[in-house]
């Protein structure tokens, strides 16, 4: 049963936040964004090509986040193998992951942390975070004692995993999205 202090904590912690994106795009773009990250889902291809209509120079990056989607149970699958390999009886009873809806909370975890990223890459916006929601997290995970290593060795793992489905030179390109996130959540205070 969760508190009332971690389900606050869990309305707050957001990882995106567009705030500094109006520096770059209309408002228009920014509400596409918003409404995809408040509705806690990847972005449509309906809206994919409402923000290549609006913005031709968005095609290539749009496209790139789109198969991360599509990629996406295949991907966190393959994290959530390498979490199993290096953590074999964390799911386990006294394991970090256990009981069972523990485990699952930290897959959809990656679930979201790799949509967001998909917004990043959408956007070309490596400032995709929000240091305040971030901050929420970091609190949330400290009072439900979540495993900080084994959520690091999987951020690190969708990133392995995301990047073998691009070339090396777009690969290269990608990887500072996913840094921006694995640097950030290696801050965290270990509980």
């Amino acid at each position: 049963m969760l508190t009332e202090k971690v389900k606050e904590l869990i309305k707050k912690s957001r990882i995106v936040s567009f705030h500094n994106w109006s520096k770059t795009y209309s408002s228009e773009v920014v509400a596409i964004f918003q409404q995809a990250d408040d509705q806690s889902r990847y972005l449509t291809d309906e809206e994919t090509e409402k923000l290549q209509s609006i913005n031709p120079d968005l095609k290539k990056s749009l496209l790139q986040a789109q198969v991360l989607r599509d990629s996406a149970t295949e991907i966190i699958n393959n994290a959530r193998a390498e979490i199993m390999a290096a953590y074999p009886n964390i799911t386990e009873p006294g394991g970090g992951l256990y009981p069972p809806m523990r485990a699952e909370a930290c897959w959809r975890d990656f679930w979201h942390f790799l949509r967001c990223i998909s917004y990043g890459i959408a956007g070309q916006q490596t400032n995709y975070t929000s240091s305040q929601g971030l901050g929420y997290m970091e609190q949330l995970y400290q009072e439900l004692q979540v495993p900080l290593d084994a959520m690091i060795l999987g951020l690190e793992n969708l990133k392995i995993h995301s990047l073998k489905h691009f070339s090396p030179a777009e690969a290269e390109n990608l990887a500072s999205y996913f840094d921006v996130l694995i640097d950030q959540m290696k801050k965290f205070a270990v509980a």
